[in-house]
């Protein structure tokens, strides 16, 4: 039996509303039929509505339970590679070993036209930030694959998922070499995808401590499978439902997960992992934590705590437990680019926060960002580079969810409403006629 709740509405009519339970979180209110009876809803920033139903994410930010497809994030990371989560998230099973080398050879099989893409690059400055180009070549490589995708067949689909997969590597590689002036590298067709990223990073750098990132065996390479894991998705954020609104137009694959690189460059969203290394750095010596940690609590400050506090998470974040992990793993190995000073600063800082009841009122917990921007600076990843990085990783789950939307050949165009507060009909003025 369905359940309904009985709603008074302000035309003093009672109507039943379906209640949709998933398989797990909180019950819904289907209002997706109210607009037929003439009523809309009114949610600024969406926060109490569901944009679709999905099978892909779970988030309980109040348990710090975070699950891809069933499986949760802590065994994840601990288990599998970044490729291995996403044929998960696309196809919705962990691939075995036959699987998991037909997605390989795909992959490889369209990193061999590297050179198109390098043209795209001619035209940005080595000056511009590494976001604006990783935008504007995934944006126009929709030039190329505009016609090749009937999206209501599978096979088409995935066929233009794998390239994006491969191709977004190539370009955020490309996006660091253009910006230090470096010659492209070519994509290695024996190594796997995390390596192959790295190598056409860095695999000609003189450095040997950045050199020593791209070994088969090396922290780093570890380090960045676990990022760009735990990065891969997360429900219905500000990009991903993006990606989503974009999809619904029956747009290209690469417009749509251009559309989701832009949302993420926004600094409220994919910029904080940067912004709390500024912080650390600014904080400079452990004797001054508490100098920030009081500005922190000044209502009339300014300043945050950067990495601390999610929009979701009100327990603690169950990424960042694993980065810390990371962290630590890098420190025992008296890593030479790993900068341990920044890190027992982090340390010390999160101590103090956790035992102290402003922050523990306000469940100000350390998040994802607060760890992941030391794990990439020690990797030899430069600042505006962490953001590229993390939408690398996102291109995933993106995909994921637009695969998952167009499926369905009835897909809605997604048409939110507003409540319209300007002037009501006016006469147009007689001196203007």
């Amino acid at each position: 039996m369905k359940k309904e709740a009985k709603i008074f509405f302000p035309n003093n009519k009672t109507y039943s509303i379906p209640i949709c339970s998933g398989t797990l979180g909180p019950d819904m209110l289907d209002i997706s039929l109210l607009h037929k009876k003439g009523i809309f809803t009114l949610d600024p920033g969406f926060l109490s509505t569901g944009l679709c139903e999905s099978k892909i994410t779970f988030i309980d930010g109040n348990k710090g339970i975070l699950l891809y497809r069933g499986y949760s994030i802590e065994e994840l990371s601990k288990y599998s590679s970044f490729l291995d989560v996403a044929y998960l998230l696309i196809h919705g099973i962990l691939p075995n070993q036959v699987q998991k080398n037909i997605l390989i050879k795909k992959i490889n099989s369209y990193a061999i036209s590297y050179e198109k893409i390098s043209k795209f690059f001619q035209n940005f400055s080595h000056n511009s930030h590494p976001m604006s180009i990783m935008l504007g070549v995934i944006s126009s490589l929709s030039s190329y694959y505009n016609e090749k995708c009937d999206i209501s067949n599978i096979r088409d689909r995935l066929n233009i998922s794998y390239n994006l997969i491969s191709k977004v590597a190539i370009v955020a590689a490309m996006c660091y070499r253009h910006n230090n002036q470096l010659p492209f590298i070519e994509p290695s067709q024996d190594m796997s995808y995390v390596q192959n990223f790295l190598h056409m990073m860095f695999s000609d750098i003189k450095d040997k401590n950045i050199m020593d990132n791209i070994n088969s065996n090396s922290i780093f390479k570890y380090a960045m499978e676990k990022i760009l894991i735990l990065h891969a998705d997360h429900g219905q954020n500000a990009s991903t439902s993006t990606v989503r609104l974009v999809g619904s137009t029956g747009s290209n694959l690469f417009a749509c997960i251009s559309s989701g690189i832009s949302a993420l460059w926004g600094f409220r969203h994919g910029g904080a992992n940067e912004a709390a290394l500024d912080m650390l750095n600014k904080i400079k010596e452990i004797k001054n934590i508490s100098k920030f940690i009081a500005k922190a609590k000044n209502n009339n400050n300014s300043f945050r705590l950067m990495g601390f506090g999610h929009r979701i998470y009100k327990n603690y974040d169950p990424r960042a437990q694993v980065m810390k992990k990371i962290c630590k793993e890098i420190l025992c190995k008296k890593i030479k680019t790993f900068n341990s000073k920044i890190f027992e600063i982090a340390m010390e800082l999160q101590y103090i926060a956790e035992n102290d009841s402003y922050f523990i009122e306000k469940k100000l917990y350390p998040n994802i960002d607060f760890y992941s921007g030391i794990v990439m600076n020690a990797i030899g990843i430069p600042k505006n580079m962490f953001t590229v990085i993390f939408s690398l990783s996102r291109t995933i789950g993106w995909i994921a969810h637009w695969n998952e939307m167009v499926k369905n050949s009835k897909f809605p165009l997604y048409r939110p409403r507003q409540l319209y507060t300007g002037k009501s009909f006016q006469k147009f003025p007689k001196n203007l006629k």
